[in-house]
């Protein structure tokens, strides 16, 4: 079994997504997650370009990784620059990382129009870099940048580069599909060739522009290349890069490579969500492997099929990489899509069971006045608890009040600000509490959850990431249902509510009360 080792560069490519923006505390927790993942190298970023990036270093050479490796990042030396006088290789050093990530030109239309240099000097300009990382105790890995698309436009220069980086003495020679344009059989013959031409590890690098990066790792792999590089969720520049919570099931359950110790590939779905949260980027719900969506049916012979034999339908035990199975509830399901969720209270339960009828009714009945289970499922638990008597409410709104006002800035624009009173029963106490929000919805929120908070602090690890109002019966004009859908979380799990009514207020108190009731029933 080959052992195909990983770099995540989630905080670094990842880094330059758009709409992302990671704080020094941001960069070390996800680095602790990755490295109790089980990740070979973590790309931390580039010293030079931020000072961010130079104080995470700093602060993460006091942590102590088990497994993972960090690897600062940066550019070969500038043209007409000796290597102990250029800015970028002195910050290198300086990050204080055993491993360095150093990136240069494979394509001959970058020397000509971005370096403004000669081919040769190009050569000589990875040269000198890695070998003067090297005599100052680095190890090395050379990212050779844009080299499929040099290959295709003069391959023996390419050729050229990865040689001269090997020569040099770097430890491995990483392909990189920066412009994310080849497709799984072009990567395959490319390195195949490259695997003829040098014996140093090759390693991968594939962007996502044509929805490929995963399939062209994997290709990558099975042509020789046993160093992968991506970001754990797929973020990244324009489309993202490969993402590797894909990737590595791909390589170690499809196809047998030793990647993760499979205790620690059942960490993957907690890993990539984790990183979700803290990159404020919602997860793909049909990302393969770790997306809500992933192990979810909805439709009743789907549904009937999984509950009879899980093959049916799943190419995997969700298990192996810490999912699980789920069963999407709608009036179109039917009981064979309610059972399972029925019967995880109480496994007795059949299709024929008064309760299993009673609960589909039930939920028709609500479906029908305009709540949707299919897209809240933490609340359709919570409706299974009710009619089976298992519910126990931990708190009663006894009344509320909002007032909002629109405060004008310039005489052209406006800010919207809400103030909420809320008074909660919990038990035989009362808490009145009032907050200010941004807008009715968010006052609510914020007061009913500093009012709980005096008898439940867990509730401080809970936030809302997700808020979706959508109009039921559009033909009511303003008196028209309309349904809200919240989704929470507690910085590990995620869930939805949701709450009906032709008072929108009332549908996002009802979906607010139903997200904390499903976190304090332990759900």
């Amino acid at each position: 079994m080959k052992k195909v080792e990983i770099l995540d560069s989630t905080l670094r490519d990842g880094a330059q997504g758009e709409n992302i923006s990671f704080s020094v505390s941001d960069k070390l927790k996800i680095a602790e997650v990755l490295d109790k993942f089980g990740v070979s190298y973590i790309e931390a970023g580039n010293p030079y370009s931020n000072p961010k990036d130079a104080e995470f270093f700093e602060k993460a050479s006091k942590m102590h990784f088990t497994t993972a490796k960090l690897a600062a990042f940066g550019s070969t030396v500038r043209k007409d620059t000796a290597p102990e006088d250029d800015e970028g290789l002195r910050a290198l050093l300086a990050a204080g990382t055993d491993h360095v990530v150093v990136f240069g030109k494979a394509w001959d239309l970058h020397v000509d129009c971005i370096l403004g240099t000669s081919l040769e000097e190009n050569l000589s300009m990875i040269s000198k870099t890695i070998n003067f990382l090297r005599a100052n105790g680095r190890s090395v890995f050379f990212d050779a940048e844009h080299f499929f698309d040099g290959y295709k436009s003069r391959p023996e220069y390419a050729l050229d580069v990865v040689r001269a980086a090997e020569k040099a003495g770097a430890k491995a020679v990483i392909l990189c599909d920066t412009n994310g344009g080849c497709f799984p059989d072009e990567i395959a013959k490319i390195v195949k060739t490259v695997g003829k031409t040098i014996k140093t590890t090759i390693g991968i690098h594939c962007h996502n522009d044509t929805g490929c990066a995963a399939a062209n790792t994997v290709s990558a792999v099975r042509s020789g290349a046993l160093h992968v590089q991506g970001t754990f969720t797929g973020i990244g520049e324009r489309c993202g890069n490969a993402a590797l919570s894909t990737v590595i099931p791909d390589l170690q359950i499809k196809l047998g490579y030793n990647v993760v110790s499979p205790d620690r590939l059942a960490l993957l779905t907690k890993t990539a969500r984790f990183i979700s949260e803290v990159t404020n980027v919602r997860l793909p719900i049909n990302l393969p492997y770790v997306g809500k969506s992933a192990f979810a049916h909805k439709g009743g012979m789907h549904a009937d099929g999984v509950a009879k034999e899980p093959r049916t339908y799943e190419h995997i035990d969700p298990k192996l990489v810490g999912g699980k199975r789920g069963f999407i509830v709608s009036e179109v399901s039917g009981r064979s899509s309610i059972l399972p969720r029925v019967r995880s209270f109480d496994g007795s339960l059949t299709k024929s069971s008064s309760e299993t009828i009673a609960i589909t009714e039930k939920m028709k009945e609500l479906e029908h006045a305009g709540f949707q289970f299919e897209a809240a499922e933490a609340s359709f638990e919570l409706l299974v608890m009710k009619e089976l008597g298992r519910f126990t409410p931990h708190f009663e709104i006894d009344h509320y009040r909002i007032i909002s006002s629109m405060d004008s800035l310039d005489g052209q624009s406006f800010t919207e600000k809400a103030n909420a009173l809320v008074k909660v029963k919990v038990g035989d106490k009362y808490e009145i509490t009032a907050d200010e929000g941004d807008g009715p919805v968010n006052a609510i929120d914020k007061a009913l959850r500093k009012a709980l908070e005096v008898f439940y602090p867990q509730l401080r690890k809970m936030h809302l990431i997700d808020f979706k109002v959508r109009v039921v019966t559009s033909n009511d004009s303003t008196a028209a249902i309309t349904r809200v859908l919240i989704e929470s979380t507690d910085g590990e799990n995620t869930w939805t509510t949701m709450g009906a009514s032709r008072d929108i207020i009332n549908a996002s108190v009802i979906a607010l009360t139903d997200s904390l009731e499903y976190m304090l029933n332990g759900k």
